[in-house]
């Protein structure tokens, strides 16, 4: 007889999928029963899910209210001081309160004193989320080599020794840079060696030199006469020469070197979020079981490269001889974090007593904790928290209201999962308008968790347009990087950071490189954001971890940030200014393009998401160019067109039109994957209906958002006779940029 779908638990109604995963996979091990479970997360639901229903319902009052008060004042001029005192007297706007310092507590060094990139990987995939755990150290050499870094791409599958020059001299620069000698250059070292607790670098004519800052040494590997390994510190962050002469690259150095290796992905964020498409039982167990043997410590996966196979696992960590002759051993891991879904969406997988879809964030928070106890029950020095904390990020939440609701659900998480206060923490991503303009509100809302800010432009576009929907016609896409209210957000979120006590106890990030394959662009622009202060940006890969790593060895953020003490470098009137167009007097050619550009993005992402499960795709724009297309991006696209809908920029038949050349663009994209569904010639699939509601109904989402289009028509997909099994395997193989 087949097994009932859902089993009753506590009084609520589980998929069996998600409840046996929980008691024979997840609760054995933790010191948890079952009953203790499910009895704490029913006790959750029926105490919080009224504020939670209350708090969306309040997102609707005063996005009305906002669309009321542009509606009633269409084609008059912008009044600045009116919009501003209106939206405090609907309570979109809070008093500030008096000057405080958050007081978190037993928060690990990677979030409080290491300043340096942050992956995000998909849950769902345990190769890319092994990689990417694992790429706390990364080969700059590989990196430059097999990126466009340099200026051009590898050509062939053969060693360029031309090439690798071109890599050494890089790195060589990089290192006298960064840890330079007293004299000369690391390009004119013949050797190196270790004497009297210091790091002898041989020159030509039998003359040496040491490093202009002895205390960078920290460590060898070998003998001290012939060392094999050369561990190096600079601010904060380590680095690895690697010396064989009997490497094919070390052979042909003069010094030996073969290699140089960074620290590079200090922490990375596990995401049951945007990357992923988990709309039911099944697809949520398979990316909790993927955090569980990540937390266990027991993760493998099975990889074929170029006709071999091997199990990929956790890294262990890295030994070293000190200075002083002692042994000590470095992180071989990135620190993770587990990013939980909002407060908007809920999830079939669990029913409350009157048979409701739970909210997915208290399921989440639940789920993800009680498999973190497992990290928490080994030994300190086994951890990925050594400090004994649990760090969820936490997205989409809007104003202080929604940080408390979180707050208070982490705490009815711990009492339920017997863990003491505060050992979850929260990291509060600043990507709505409403978080943003009270930001330091909503920090106050959490200070005895909160271990992480970070700006989400992406998302944080999206709500700016779609609560100005109807203020007038918005600027293209392109230009909203440069509007007054862009360039406030970014500096006003580490200003407030920094106000707030966030140096030395807590990360102030920034948002993710969405173009993996420019990595020459990336290191030009994106060491932009240490300079601004934050100690920690989002890359899409381990390669780019790497790179972005040799910007905060340029720039000391701790540094940076004891400029910004008592900063005022935005206002609260930028950060209200409305990315309205000036003039809307484009050509017909220039609306039709960015129509396309957005549409095609729109159709690119979402093609993948309904048809294939794919949360994070990169996606060939218009151009070609390979860029990261997640829930954000699209929501980011959907909005400007809406909008444009609105104000008459383009008509509802130019949209139409423009999906259906687009659709045929993507399909020819696609054409060499043969899972791939086309959407032309007729137009009808589950993808492209999706992409045109997303368009069409897109001044009807809450907040602008794409997830309950994409749940409901992935969910569709999933049930029809369409879906093959070839569907589902193919999630692993399409995804991202991530070095197997």
């Amino acid at each position: 007889m087949a097994k009932e779908p859902f089993v009753e638990a506590s009084g609520l109604r589980v998929e069996r999928v998600l409840f046996d995963f929980v008691n024979t996979e997840a609760l054995p091990g933790s010191g948890l029963s079952a009953p203790k479970f499910w009895g704490g997360l029913s006790q959750i639901v029926q105490n919080l899910g009224p504020r939670h229903r209350e708090l969306l319902a309040k997102r609707d009052r005063l996005q009305n209210s906002i669309d009321k008060w542009h509606r009633e004042r269409a084609g008059e001029p912008h009044d600045a001081a009116s919009y501003r005192e209106f939206l405090a007297s609907i309570g979109y706007l809070v008093p500030t309160g008096q000057p405080f310092t958050i007081d978190t507590s037993n928060v690990d060094a990677e979030i409080t004193g290491i300043a340096g990139p942050q992956l995000v990987v998909p849950s769902t995939n345990a190769r890319y989320a092994l990689n990417a755990a694992n790429a706390r150290w990364g080969s700059l050499y590989d990196a430059l080599y097999g990126t466009d870094a340099l200026g051009d791409l590898p050509i062939g599958h053969s060693y360029d020794p031309i090439r690798g020059a071109r890599v050494v001299a890089w790195v060589r620069e990089f290192l006298d840079d960064v840890v330079p000698l007293e004299q000369g250059s690391h390009s004119d070292v013949m050797g190196y060696r270790i004497e009297g607790g210091q790091l002898v670098a041989a020159l030509g004519d039998d003359a040496a030199t040491g490093l202009r800052g002895a205390r960078a040494l920290l460590g060898y590997r070998g003998a001290l006469s012939d060392p094999s390994v050369v561990l190096l510190e600079n601010n904060g962050l380590n680095i690895e020469i690697v010396l064989d002469r009997a490497h094919p690259v070390g052979a042909v150095d003069p010094a030996g070197i073969a290699d140089v290796v960074l620290e590079s992905a200090v922490t990375t964020i596990i995401d049951f979020e945007d990357s992923v498409a988990t709309i039911d039982g099944h697809d949520k167990v398979a990316a909790y079981r993927n955090w569980l043997g990540l937390m266990k410590g027991d993760l493998t996966e099975t990889v074929t490269k170029d006709g071999r196979s091997f199990v990929r696992c956790l890294a262990d960590d890295r030994e070293y001889t000190g200075t002083n002759g002692a042994v000590f051993v470095k992180r071989g891991r990135s620190l993770m974090l587990v990013r939980n879904v909002g407060h908007l969406m809920t999830t079939p997988a669990v029913l409350d007593g009157d048979g409701r879809p739970v909210a997915e964030g208290i399921i989440d928070a639940m789920v993800s904790v009680l498999i973190a106890r497992h990290d928490l029950a080994r030994p300190a020095s086994k951890r990925n928290s050594p400090a004994g904390s649990v760090y969820i990020v936490k997205p989409k939440m809007h104003g202080p209201d929604e940080v408390a609701l979180t707050d208070t659900l982490f705490a009815a998480v711990e009492r339920a999962l017997e863990l003491p206060k505060d050992t979850v923490k929260v990291g509060i991503m600043d990507e709505e308008r409403r978080t943003t303009v009270n930001l330091a509100e909503c920090i106050r809302a959490a200070k005895t968790r909160v271990a992480f800010i970070n700006t989400g432009f992406l998302d944080r576009t999206g709500d700016e347009i779609h609560t100005s929907m109807f203020a007038g016609a918005m600027v293209r896409k392109a230009d909203m990087r440069s509007q007054r209210w862009m360039t406030a957000y970014e500096d006003w979120n580490v200003d407030i950071g920094v106000a707030c006590g966030f140096r030395g106890r807590a990360q102030i990030g920034k948002g993710m490189w969405a173009a993996p394959d420019r990595m020459a662009d990336m290191l030009q622009q994106k060491i932009g954001h240490p300079m601004a202060g934050a100690n920690c940006a989002w890359v899409p890969s381990p390669s780019a971890a790497t790179l972005h790593a040799t910007h905060y060895h340029r720039v000391d953020v701790h540094e940076r940030q004891s400029m910004i003490v008592g900063a005022n470098r935005a206002s609260l009137d930028d950060l209200l200014t409305i990315p309205v167009a000036a003039s809307v007097d484009w050509s017909e050619a220039e609306r039709l393009a960015e129509v396309d550009n957005n549409l095609q993005g729109i159709l690119g992402y979402v093609v993948r998401w309904i048809d294939q499960g794919v949360g994070c795709s990169k996606v060939p724009d218009i151009n070609g160019v390979a860029l990261m297309e997640d829930r954000a991006t699209c929501r980011i696209s959907s909005q400007l067109v809406a909008n444009w809908l609105v104000h008459g920029v383009v008509t509802s038949g130019q949209v139409v039109d423009s999906f259906r050349r687009m659709a045929v663009v993507v399909d020819a994209q696609n054409a060499d994957d043969q899972s791939y569904i086309p959407m032309a010639p007729t137009f009808d699939g589950y993808a492209f209906s999706a992409a045109t509601e997303l368009v069409f109904l897109g001044t009807k989402q809450p907040s602008g958002y794409t997830e309950q289009i994409l749940y409901a028509k992935r969910a569709e997909k999933k049930s029809s006779s369409q879906l093959t099994e070839h569907d589902s395997s193919s999630r692993s193989t399409i995804q991202g940029s991530w070095t197997i």
